[in-house]
């Protein structure tokens, strides 16, 4: 997994010179201590992270961006994507419910679901 994150198009991002996990931090409103302790690291490897560029190991990339209130991506320095429309209310609940069953109830779900869709687009 690590060999991933230090592909080129990553550590670009991460770069010292363009301080991207520093503007971060700052725009989040957290000192280098703070983010520290949020994250459950020492300061120095804050620090560290900021004034060379390298990434930070892959298991500390998610509390990293949670801390930080940005994706992943984002903190790798790649662009925010976009906001993929999912359905919302309770549907949303449903579909997120579904998703946690196992493959062979799920696509019985979808056909059901699907037969659904389709008998609803003939009624005028």
């Amino acid at each position: 997994m690590q060999e991933l994150f230090s592909s080129i198009s990553y550590a670009v991002g991460m770069t010292a010179k363009n301080g991207h996990l520093r503007s971060l931090r700052e725009k989040a409103g957290l000192s280098l201590r703070e983010l520290a302790r949020q994250i459950g690291e020492h300061p120095s490897n804050v620090s560290y992270w900021e004034t060379s560029g390298h990434p930070p190991r892959s298991d500390v990339l998610l509390p990293m961006a949670r801390a930080l209130g940005v994706t992943v991506e984002e903190l790798l320095g790649e662009t925010k994507p976009r906001r993929a429309i999912a359905p919302g209310g309770k549907a949303r609940q449903v579909f997120t419910a579904v998703s946690l069953l196992p493959r062979r109830q799920q696509q019985k779900i979808v056909e059901v679901v699907e037969a659904l869709v389709d008998k609803a687009s003939v009624i005028p």
